[in-house]
């Protein structure tokens, strides 16, 4: 079972109001509940928004909730949260609709004990709202970080930055925006999984250095664990072609002419070249695409097609490599 909780909150009762989590939540919960294939992934992420006077969100209904989603034995337990955040130095806090002063909000080190006691496998933490980066950290010991085994935290920004909105017009936060985008395929790797490490890389790499957010990532996993499975970038069957094509470690895969179905006019006269074989041909099109998500190369030749009309060879990628391996060893 994959369990989510997705808060938004625009509406607070004392505080300056947003205008995008609530936005933020419900393209969260989407990209969540189902894959790409259409199969369901979290199933029916609970969403609890606050968008106005007739649905605040409060402190008690807030710490429920979370107590709730970390109740059960889950493979995944998700938290998900856009709204205002709080420091001082006590910590930090989850500003809810009915808070006054931000530190009468949940507070982070609560939420971390709750999800810390937690039965769950996986426990995923997302935070966009200001200062998030604080959660996991003790109190009193900024540099120190406790984080209990099976917990992944990931947040818009350091203890000490905003969490930036978009620009005018397109309301939602900069972080979930870029979060979305890596669910739905930007953070894929090459079976479709997204991980939270391949999110926070996508999103990190996206703001760039001059964002004036950073986000941050803190784990204590063995392994990791995928959030949903987007559109693979290759067929899989393709990719486990990768052992047959290349058997051992520093193959390469010797090539010809009749592996190339496209030539010019004149090389189609040419009795000296083979003619296209449909066979090689097909094979031809897997290692082509191949070459495309940098899992082979050709040696000593521009492209593919030069080293097929030249009787050279292509070879692994480094990463093509690890993947050969992989298949190798049945793990894809």
């Amino acid at each position: 079972m994959r369990k989510a909780l997705i808060i938004g909150i625009d509406h607070y009762e004392h505080i300056k109001p947003l205008h995008g989590c609530v936005k933020d939540a419900y393209d969260v919960g989407e990209a969540l509940e189902r894959n790409a294939d259409g199969t369901v992934n979290f199933v029916t992420p609970r969403l609890v928004v606050g968008t106005g006077p007739g649905d605040v969100v409060e402190r008690q209904e807030l710490k429920e909730a979370v107590r709730e989603l970390f109740t059960d034995q889950s493979e995944i337990a998700l938290f998900y949260f856009a709204g205002h955040g709080y420091i001082e130095d006590t910590g930090g806090f989850l500003c809810a609709g009915d808070c006054r002063t931000g530190d009468d909000g949940l507070p982070l080190n609560e939420v971390m004990t709750i999800a810390s006691g937690s039965p769950a496998i996986n426990k995923v933490i997302i935070l966009d709202s200001c200062h998030s980066g604080i959660a996991g950290d003790r109190p009193t010991m900024r540099d120190s970080a406790e984080i209990v085994s099976g917990m992944t935290i990931l947040t818009a920004s350091t203890a000490d930055q905003y969490a930036m909105e978009n620009e005018i017009g397109t309301p939602g936060g900069v972080f979930t925006t870029l979060f979305v985008d890596a669910l739905m395929g930007a953070a894929a790797n090459l079976v479709g999984d997204v991980t939270p490490g391949s999110v926070y890389a996508h999103i990190d790499q996206s703001l760039g250095p001059w964002a004036g957010q950073r986000p941050v990532f803190k784990t204590n996993v063995k392994t990791f664990v995928s959030l949903r499975k987007a559109a693979a970038a290759i067929p899989l069957a393709n990719l486990q072609s990768l052992s047959t094509l290349f058997p051992s470690e520093g193959s390469d895969f010797k090539l010809d002419p009749s592996y190339e179905p496209e030539r010019s006019e004149e090389q189609r006269c040419d009795r000296i070249i083979p003619p296209p074989d449909p066979e090689k041909n097909a094979v031809f099109a897997v290692l082509q695409s191949l070459v495309k998500v940098n899992l082979v190369r050709p040696v000593g030749a521009p492209h593919m097609w030069h080293a097929a009309m030249q009787s050279k060879s292509c070879e692994l990628t480094v990463l093509g490599e690890h993947y050969r391996r992989l298949v190798a060893d049945e793990m894809i």
